[in-house]
């Protein structure tokens, strides 16, 4: 119906990964991406950017996330809007956090590495009562790491308690909250915009460590119920308070160079703390019943959710020396004052959505999923982005509603084999007006994917997809006035993925994947747009992970493990067709062993490599080595 893959706690472990978001390498369409100085988290998928997240199912706007809670990383393919709302078409992922043992576990684990690079971490769970209704996990890590980037230091607190009691043999009550505290070096990167940028050294540092930083703070708290009234009626509901604030000060690099070869910067300060909070609260009830001979299982949902985005800093100023960026000379200035113009922004969606989905069984090897949400948002924002007193602050007011429909049927030849189809559509909001005043209409996405997975055997399975996705309403530059915008481009994206995972013998498990997508602009006002490659997409991609552990024998418990993951070159920007880059092994363990040294310990070694090419320059090859203890 609609292609779902997730990446296990396993995997994560194998692959000692230590930014959560690199767990999607190993998914064919999806690639990580970064964003205001690597902080935020956000994914190219099928073609299309998406800097939204779920966790546990619950929407979020875009922060950092950090793993040492992440039980798994689920990835949803296509139209998201059925069942979650307003996203991008190429699909979303989903944060899965760890959750209570029955049993008790204690696990404490040191990992070091190069770049100054340690990381401990404690996570214990079990039972607080003797009949085992009241269970407790808790996960506490600390990390602190420099970077290939020259004076960049990085350092992350996280604590994540979770409690769940078990109220009845029918009711249970989860409390989970999660705590992240971020101290960042500022980096923007080399900008790939010039030739001269290849010319630099990977290190070099073209801001100021002096006076760059990204500081945020997170409190998360969710709440979740789940009653069973009987064996076919379930209710489940649940509530979400996600609350950050973030501060920044950076030197920001431009594109211009003065007479003697320098480059221009000008400085940003963020005044005062910024906000981002999402409120959500969900209600599910599940039910199974029969019409005939024909088995349903039906789905109605609520949805009330508010996100709330506040800033306000200066920018602009531009009393900073210039810089040498093939022999830079940091701090060398007083802290800038002279700021051109101040940044305010506040912005508040409110959205409610109705949801219903009915899977229905119509033989034992047929099955067809019906489904549709129906949204209704509403955007309010006070803006200023010229005066230095924040004077002359505007006001938007934007209303939308949407109906998402989906349809999927699943056949069955024979037990292994599963062929099936689907259509779905999504919806994003533009939040924006044409010069007449009117506002645009919502960017619709609409998919369609034919597939097939297959049970190799009990232990290893394959899937097989092909999809075409057509985004319309695109924003596009107005002809009749180039200050504002009109809802007349479209951008279309047709691809072909291939997903392998399981144990192929015993002992030898495997998760690889590649893709092809094609995704280019089909309709643009401006026609030397149109057709071209659409901006930070790869045409191909490719991962491999495999591991082998002895399974008998003196050396039992012995296991290596070697992996490489491939993303093809992308461009720039559609405006500007340039080839940023290709990069490959990232990363690449060519040794992984477990040695079992008595039952509560396990000594993990492991070799990463790491290769970047670019696409004027040789590849550049950099080593790091990790070794960590686990109690």
């Amino acid at each position: 119906m609609k292609l779902e893959q997730f990446v296990p706690q396993q995997v994560i472990e194998d692959q000692k990964i230590t930014r959560i978001s690199d767990a999607v390498r190993n998914v064919s369409g999806v690639s990580p991406l970064t964003d205001f100085s690597a902080t935020y988290d956000s994914y190219t998928i099928r073609g299309f950017d998406n800097s939204n997240i779920l966790r546990n199912g619950f929407k979020t706007q875009p922060s950092y996330i950090y793993g040492a809670n992440i039980e798994r990383v689920e990835v949803l393919k296509g139209p998201a809007s059925v069942l979650y709302g307003q996203f991008e078409p190429g699909g979303i992922v989903n944060y899965v956090t760890k959750q209570p043992l029955s049993k008790p576990y204690y696990a404490a684990e040191f990992t070091a590495g190069s770049y100054n690079f340690y990381n401990p971490s404690i996570d214990i769970s079990g039972p607080l009562t003797a009949d085992q209704r009241l269970l407790y996990r808790l996960n506490v890590a600390y990390e602190n790491a420099d970077s290939f980037r020259d004076f960049i230091e990085n350092k992350v607190f996280s604590i994540s308690p979770v409690l769940t009691y078990k109220l009845s043999d029918a009711t249970t009550l989860s409390l989970e909250y999660a705590y992240v505290n971020l101290d960042n070096g500022f980096d923007r990167g080399l900008r790939p915009s010039r030739q001269l940028s290849f010319d630099l050294p990977i290190s070099r540092n073209l801001g100021d460590p002096n006076l760059d930083f990204y500081r945020s703070e997170s409190h998360q708290i969710t709440a979740t119920l789940d009653h069973r009234f009987n064996e076919n009626l379930r209710l489940k509901t649940g509530f979400l308070g996600y609350f950050s604030k973030t501060e920044t000060d950076y030197v920001n690099p431009s594109d211009e160079f003065d007479a003697d070869g320098r480059l221009l910067r000008t400085f940003e300060e963020g005044d005062g703390p910024g906000q981002g909070d999402d409120l959500s609260w969900q209600t599910d009830l599940i039910g199974k019943f029969k019409t005939g001979s024909i088995e349903h299982q039906l789905l109605l949902g609520l949805e009330l959710s508010r996100n709330i985005s506040r800033n306000t800093g200066f920018s602009g100023a531009d009393d900073i020396p210039a810089l040498d960026i093939f022999n830079p000379v940091y701090g060398n200035f007083p802290r800038p004052t002279n700021f051109t113009r101040g940044d305010y922004f506040d912005a508040t969606t409110d959205t409610v959505g109705i949801y219903l989905q009915d899977q229905v069984t119509l033989l034992p090897n047929l099955k067809l999923l019906l489904g549709g949400r129906y949204d209704f948002i509403n955007y309010k924002s006070k803006f200023d982005y010229e005066t230095l007193d924040h004077s002359n602050i505007q006001e938007a007011n934007f209303y939308d509603e949407a109906f998402s429909p989906r349809v999927g049927i699943v056949y069955q030849p024979i037990e292994p084999i599963s062929l099936y189809a689907s259509y779905s559509r999504s919806f994003v909001p533009n939040n924006s007006s044409t010069a007449s005043g009117e506002p645009l209409d919502p960017s619709r996405g609409t998919q369609y994917e034919v597939g097939i997975k297959a049970e190799i055997s009990r232990q290893l399975s394959l899937s097989l997809a092909a999809y075409e996705i057509t985004k319309t309403n695109v924003p596009t530059i107005d002809p009749e006035d180039d200050q504002f915008s009109i809802a007349a481009g479209e951008v279309k994206s047709r691809g072909i993925e291939l997903d392998v995972t399981g144990e192929i013998l015993p002992g030898w498990k495997i998760i690889a994947s590649a893709y092809v997508n094609d995704a280019f602009i089909s309709k643009d006002n401006d026609p030397a747009l149109q057709g071209a490659r659409f901006a930070n997409t790869a045409k191909t991609g490719a991962s491999l992970w495999t591991t082998y552990e002895i399974q008998k024998g003196d050396f039992k418990g012995l296991g290596f493990g070697t992996g490489i993951f491939y993303v093809g070159d992308r461009v720039l920007n559609s405006f500007v067709p340039l080839h940023y880059g290709t990069f490959g092994g990232l990363p690449t363990r060519i040794l992984y062993v477990f040695v079992g040294l008595a039952p509560l310990i396990l000594f993990v070694t492991g070799f990463v490599m790491y290769w970047y090419r670019y696409w004027t320059k040789p590849s550049r090859r950099d080593s790091a080595m990790e070794l960590s203890q686990k109690l």
